[in-house]
């Protein structure tokens, strides 16, 4: 009989290191990423007449990637687990992950939608931006469904890099690049502080999975308990920067400003999906033993937050150029402030209640994405993005005034925008459930401040254009026949309103998100 090998030995005493992928599970992601690399490689061999293609192809894929979403509904798929813990997996389909996926592919179909006549018009190098926007919105689809540390810090920064490269893709533009260079540096400065924080929970853990870790927090020597305080506090800088969250805030008005339009619009949406994302993981399912740290500091960063995004929103000047998207902004980091509110209140309550950020973004990426798009199209017209442009839109396209007035009551929280308003009473109900009173006072002053400017720009879609009538008419009638609305941005705006209409009509569709746990107890 010979003597055993050194492999069989190893192949009797130890686990298999082999895994099978579940490929369904993880589809998505990889059809997002496989479109994108496709499309930067047809770029090379594409005459310059056909580039439009590569648009479409982009569009179609992430159409694809969107029903690839509705075989997973069940979530309860998981992938790349630990074969000595197999409830330790590095990508999990849960239900969390799947609505969140759906904002973030959705979101990006839109913004698709949106660039395939800006990349046109703007003679930006098409392989190359919708390269990055497909890799950016892999990144952003694949952060939900991160269960590890080292592949949330990964996906944040897949979902991110791409997005400076598309903010400064206007070239020669000088506020492109310097809104893409204030992009790049502070968010690099907030990655490496999250990056030695999730070097500090290592330490203290020993684990990179968020589930291990949750229960190794529990129990952390005496001697390394300030280092895994110290750790938790920095890891979640990085997400709070991505969430565009007070002191965090300062590069998002000069980033939309210098940023193509569809481009804003992703980062208001998706952008910000992705860092709320990241926080509600770190925070609910791998922090929960700190939550007496993580609890009242987001509460005050979300009371800071809406405060001081609505107060600068109210300083906009309706004349001033790009006021337009500064307002939009601004008023999505008032946004974020009410975004906060469930997570802090999670530290206080149960984990469920984060369940009305997840109704909240997904109401706040309709009706935004929709404002964008607006915009966009009256941007082919007046292209110095000021409010006062907004004079008598509805003279002008009368669609489109009623689709912009409609998602600014929503983001108000007024009729007939019900959806906003019981995405607002959902999260107020979060704070008051958790006892953080003040907060919810807070967040109800803020709603009232929000409602001026607001209102006064859907009053201004309805107001008398300048000019004297015959003026008025001659000019409108031009104006039809010379700037016909590119159909896709048309199929944007028609997408994004009549998701927030049904959502208004049937609210339950969303808010039932906020009474129902996200997550596999």
């Amino acid at each position: 009989m010979t003597a055993p090998t050194a492999l069989t030995v190893l192949s009797a005493d130890t686990p298999s290191l082999v895994q099978s992928v579940d490929w369904l599970a993880i589809a998505p992601v990889v059809l997002t990423a496989t479109v994108g690399l496709v499309v930067l490689l047809a770029d090379l061999f594409v005459p310059e007449r056909s580039k439009p293609v590569l648009g479409w192809l982009s569009v179609a894929g992430l159409a694809a990637a969107t029903a690839l979403l509705l075989p997973l509904r069940a979530g309860d798929r998981a992938t790349f687990c630990l074969t000595g813990d197999p409830a330790a997996c590095s990508y999990t389909a849960d239900h969390f992950a799947l609505v969140v996926q759906f904002l973030v592919l959705g979101g990006a179909l839109v913004t698709a939608l949106l660039s395939v006549t800006a990349v046109r018009d703007t003679r930006m190098p098409a392989g190359e931006y919708w390269f990055l926007l497909l890799s950016s919105a892999a990144g952003a689809a694949l952060l939900p469904a991160a269960r590890d540390l080292a592949t949330l810090i990964v996906a944040l920064e897949v979902a991110s890099l791409p997005a400076f490269a598309l903010v400064g893709m206007r070239r020669g533009d000088r506020l492109s690049s310097e809104a893409a260079l204030k992009f790049f540096l502070s968010s690099v400065t907030a990655t490496a502080v999250s990056l030695m924080g999730v070097s500090f929970v290592y330490a203290a853990t020993g684990s990179l999975h968020l589930s291990q870790v949750a229960v190794r927090l529990e129990d952390v020597p005496g001697q390394l308990d300030t280092l895994a305080m110290a750790g938790v506090a920095l890891t979640l800088v990085g997400f709070a920067f991505k969430t565009a969250a007070v002191p965090f805030h300062f590069w998002v008005p000069d980033t939309y400003v210098g940023a193509p339009l569809p481009i804003a619009g992703y980062l208001s949406v998706i952008g910000k999906a992705v860092g709320f994302t990241g926080l509600i993981l770190v925070t609910v399912i791998a922090f929960p033993a700190y939550s007496e740290i993580w609890g009242p500091a987001l509460a005050v960063l979300a009371a800071l937050t809406m405060t001081f995004g609505n107060a600068a929103a109210l300083r906009q000047s309706a004349d001033r150029p790009n006021s337009a998207v500064r307002l939009l902004a601004w008023s999505s980091v008032g946004q974020a402030g009410y975004l906060l509110v469930p997570i802090a209140a999670a530290a206080y309550a149960d984990r469920d209640q984060i369940g009305a950020t997840v109704a909240y973004a997904l109401m706040y990426a309709a009706v935004n994405l929709g404002a964008f798009a607006v915009a966009a199209l009256v941007a082919r017209t007046k292209p110095l993005h000021r409010i006062s442009d907004y004079r008598g839109l509805y003279a002008e396209r009368p669609l489109a005034a009623l689709s912009l007035a409609f998602f600014l009551l929503c983001l108000a929280g007024l009729p007939p925008g019900i959806i906003g308003l019981f995405a607002k009473v959902a999260v107020f109900r979060s704070a008051v459930d958790a006892g953080l009173g003040w907060l919810a006072v807070v967040m109800a002053v803020n709603v009232v401040i929000a409602l001026y400017y607001y209102l006064r720009w859907t009053a201004l879609l309805f107001r008398a254009p300048d000019g004297s009538a015959e003026g008025v008419a001659d000019g409108v009638a031009e104006t039809r026949t010379q700037t016909t609305a590119p159909w896709p941005v048309t199929a944007a705006i028609v997408l994004t309103a009549v998701t927030a209409v049904v959502l208004s009509g049937a609210p339950q569709l969303v808010l039932r998100f906020a009474t129902g746990s996200l997550f596999p107890q």
